[in-house]
Order: C-alpha cells, then sequence, then structure tokens
C-alpha cells in the first residue's frame, strides 16, 4: 500500500502548492454529519485505502487502513470470537472505520465498554505537509502522554488523513439476553440509573416508545440469575433490536429529513421534554429530539443538563450544527488546527464555520 500512500502525499502536496481544499471521503455513508461540505474543495478519496495490517487474536490487537469497511473487520473479527467492543453504527455496506473514528460514533454499549475513542491504541496520518506520521503505538503503554490518537475522535477530518488505525478488541460474551417492560419516560430515567448502577451484566439500556430496554451480556450464569430477578419480558428478538438501534435503523430515525438532535448529557438529568419524539441511550446520557428547534434555544438546555447538543443530521447544515465553544477553548482548537494543518487544506468548515 505504500504506492496509495503516495497518491495520497502527492495529492496533499498539489492542493497546498495550488492553495486548493480537500474534502475526504471514505465509504460516504457519513456525508450527512457535520456541517455542509465545502462545494468548491477536492475530492480526497480513502475508499481504495483498505486492508487488515496485522491481527493479533491472543494480544486482542488490530491494525487496519482507514478505508476498510465496518463489515470486513466484523467478519474478521467474528471467525475468532471477537468483536469491536464498542458497537460501531453501520450507516450502510460502505461505512469505514477511519469515518467512525473521525465522527467519534459508538453503540448501545458505550457506557460500559467505552467509546471508540478509548479503544484506538495509535494511528497513522497524514498531516497538512503531507508527511506521514505515527502517533501512539499498538499496546497501552505507548498511549501515555499527549494523545494524539484519540485527539482524532470527533474532529471529522479537519487535523489531518487518518491512514491506519491501531485498536483493541475483545471477545465476544458467553450469553446475551434483553428485558422489556412498558414504563414511562420520566420513570424510566429513573430506572435505568438504578440499574446501570448494580454490580450486574448490563451492556444496553434504552428507552423508546414507551418501553425500556435492558441488555444482559456475559457469563451465562451471571446473565440468567439476573434476569431471574429483575422484571420485564425476554425478547425473543432482542440482538436484532439492539443492532437497529446501533445502525440507527430503528423506526425512531426513519424519517431521514426532520431535525434529529443529539444531547449528551448526565444521564440522571432533568431535561425539559418538548413537543416532538424522543428517544434515550446509555441508560439516559444519550437522548435523540426530532423536531423543530434552534441550536441556541437548545444549548441553554443541554447546558443545564451538564452537557451539549448538536444536529445530528437533517436540518439546515449551513449554519453551525456542533454546541457553540467558549472563545478560550475555540484559541486552542484554532491552534491545534494550526500545527496539523497550516494552510487550512483539510475539511474546511465541516466541524464549525470558524475552524
Amino acid at each position: 500500500m505504500a504506492e496509495q500512500i503516495n497518491l495520497l502525499q502527492e495529492q496533499v502536496q498539489h492542493a497546498r502548492s495550488n492553495s486548493r481544499r480537500l474534502n475526504i471521503v471514505g465509504g460516504g455513508t457519513k456525508a450527512f454529519m457535520g456541517r455542509t461540505a465545502d462545494p468548491d474543495a477536492d475530492k480526497l478519496s480513502l475508499a481504495g485505502h483498505t486492508g487488515i495490517v496485522e491481527y493479533h487474536p491472543v494480544e486482542l490487537v488490530l491494525t487496519v487502513r482507514a478505508g476498510t469497511t465496518l463489515k470486513e473487520i466484523e467478519a474478521v473479527l467474528a471467525e475468532q470470537g471477537q468483536c469491536l467492543h464498542f458497537e460501531p453504527p453501520r450507516f450502510g455496506e460502505a461505512s469505514t472505520i477511519g469515518g467512525t473514528l473521525a465522527c467519534n460514533l459508538s453503540g448501545p454499549a458505550r457506557p460500559w465498554a467505552g467509546s471508540v475513542r478509548d479503544q484506538v491504541l495509535g494511528i497513522r496520518l497524514l498531516n497538512g505537509k503531507g508527511e506521514h506520521l505515527r502517533f501512539g503505538g499498538q499496546v497501552m503503554k505507548n498511549v501515555a502522554g499527549y494523545d494524539v490518537s484519540r485527539l482524532q475522535a470527533g474532529a471529522m477530518g479537519t487535523l489531518g488523513v487518518i491512514t491506519e488505525i491501531s485498536m483493541k478488541v475483545m471477545p465476544k460474551p458467553a450469553a446475551t439476553l434483553t428485558l422489556v417492560q412498558d414504563m414511562a419516560m420520566e420513570e424510566a430515567v429513573r430506572y435505568m440509573n438504578r440499574r446501570a448502577g448494580e454490580p450486574k451484566p448490563v451492556t444496553g439500556a434504552c428507552w423508546v416508545d414507551g418501553k425500556v430496554y435492558l441488555r444482559l451480556s456475559g457469563a451465562r450464569s451471571a446473565v440468567e440469575a439476573t434476569a431471574e430477578k429483575w422484571q420485564g419480558s425476554v425478547m425473543g428478538d432482542g440482538e436484532q433490536c439492539w443492532q437497529q438501534i446501533q445502525d440507527m435503523k430503528h423506526n425512531f430515525f426513519g424519517d431521514k429529513n426532520a431535525p434529529l438532535w443529539r444531547f449528551s448529557v448526565g444521564s440522571a438529568a432533568n431535561l425539559p421534554v418538548l413537543d416532538g419524539q424522543w428517544m434515550m441511550d446509555w441508560a439516559g446520557a444519550q437522548r435523540w429530539y426530532r423536531g423543530q428547534a434552534a441550536l441556541s434555544d437548545l444549548e441553554p438546555m443541554a447546558q443545564a443538563a451538564g452537557g451539549q447538543v448538536s444536529l445530528f443530521s437533517g436540518g439546515d447544515r449551513t449554519g453551525e450544527v456542533i454546541h457553540s465553544q467558549p472563545e478560550a477553548l475555540k484559541v486552542i482548537q484554532r491552534r491545534v488546527k494550526q500545527s496539523f494543518d497550516p494552510d487550512g487544506l483539510f475539511n474546511p468548515g465541516r466541524l464549525y464555520s470558524w475552524l
């Protein structure tokens, strides 16, 4: 793949020499996220930069090229009874691991398994000068100090072109079971937090359409003992339900054009319930709101609940879509951007209009 890297470097250097901007694209399944891409920028594609570089099942470490699809990665891991513990959402067959890290996407197990950011051990990155740099490594001891690898999580490609990722993988649980019961939204917040605080094998807690869902995963004896003790009916298609939630294919996410707001707040926060549709995941720490609103009106609500809000999909994406930042933090972000991408080549304005 050295030839592929050389081609990417040449494209970066050409853009820099000719004052062009670059939109970084992998599988293209996350184009709806962030602000609208610059239509005048050139496309830099990682779709051909694929494949597994190294995989050590015993060490629970995987190194892959950024354009590798989640489907391919999960198939290889499944052969060894392993998985990506953070349950990345797949928005299509072409969803890639590079885009997942760049957008900082994690699934229902996030509070218990950690995020994609937590699983990253090291990366390789093309900076705005076309230099191919390595950060971190393939073991936990390489992750000390200023963690550039994890800084890429949520940067949406504004800091460089991720070419390779090393990450932790985990064994699949021996048993999984889902309990479901009817419950009002306000009661569900308290209930999910209470259950999540118990020393039981909970790996998912979600509320939608007047029902609360609890997923238990781990040793079969622990899962079955907890299910007998707790209330709720056992779902026959529980795994399919969680897969739909993970990939955002649940009926709640059906209307792709209507504004979908994501609140990241304290799990037990008392967030005002606006008119519209609501869904809660991560035991209440992630709350989805489908409705017409303005970011400026929702931000005070999110801050009062100990968190932030963003326009995840739909709606007007020409303005700001991510929770505004204080001036001091803007200064830091601009300095970081300048150090990685001094000429502002990568994904201009995709994260914020000012970055």
